[in-house]
């Protein structure tokens, strides 16, 4: 077979002057789309996570709260929830009208994704050493700085090669947010190939993308587990 790689330097009558910097274009949606995602899905599963492992008799309901949030999201394909969030919620809160295509791929993929974390943050604190809290407390710890010096950098270290590989699979995730119109790079590969049918050089050129943004994730977690001396 022959390649044509010129394709990349034609007018794809867009926005874009050409299909190159087309691409990159996408590629720099599926880093917003993943990174926005990303935010969402660390804060709102550490706390998830903490939830669940709060001990205390009148904290039975919150524990109860946050287990269903994780069954929820976790048991849900992703497309589908990216669906719910496009065509449903708009419809029974008209709020969600005002949300962009985007905002509303960000938020199906970081809460899909805060399932996921709260579990690790969940195993986390149950793999530390019994007495930690009791220990955190005879110091005269409240209960928000024993999470914040004692049980948490523990907990860090103990789930970051977890944390890891989700910060690199919510890359690849994100392309589901083709499904809403984002003009994210499996967007880009969909409609190239339709318009130019040099669909092995476009996906080629996409996979190597992913791949790299993936790689680039992966150095960038490492790095901070090497500063935390985690690693």
């Amino acid at each position: 077979m022959s390649w044509h790689w010129e394709f990349l330097f034609d007018d794809p009558g867009g926005a874009d002057p050409t299909y190159w910097q087309w691409l990159f274009s996408a590629w720099g949606w599926t880093l917003a789309v993943a990174g926005l995602a990303w935010c969402v899905a660390l804060v709102v599963g550490v706390a998830i996570g903490l939830v669940r492992t709060w001990r205390g008799d009148d904290k039975g309901w919150a524990a109860g709260l946050a287990t269903a949030w994780v069954e929820l999201f976790r048991n849900i394909p992703l497309l589908v929830q990216v669906f719910l969030w496009y065509h449903v919620l708009p419809m029974l809160f008209p709020v969600f009208r005002h949300f962009s295509p985007f905002l509303l791929a960000v938020m199906a993929i970081g809460l899909f994704t805060s399932a996921r974390i709260a579990e690790q943050v969940r195993s986390g604190m149950g793999a530390l050493a019994k007495g930690q809290r009791a220990a955190a407390t005879a110091l005269g710890l409240s209960t928000g700085q024993s999470f914040r010096y004692v049980l948490l950098p523990q907990v860090g270290r103990i789930m970051w090669p977890a944390l890891t590989s989700e910060a690199m699979s919510i890359v690849k995730n994100s392309s589901v947010a083709f499904a809403v119109s984002v003009s994210e790079l499996t967007l880009f590969a969909m409609q190239a190939q339709e318009e130019t049918s040099r669909g092995i050089e476009v996906y080629l050129l996409v996979t190597g993308l992913y791949a790299f943004t993936a790689f680039m994730v992966y150095a960038l977690m490492t790095g901070i587990a090497a500063k935390a001396k985690w690693a």
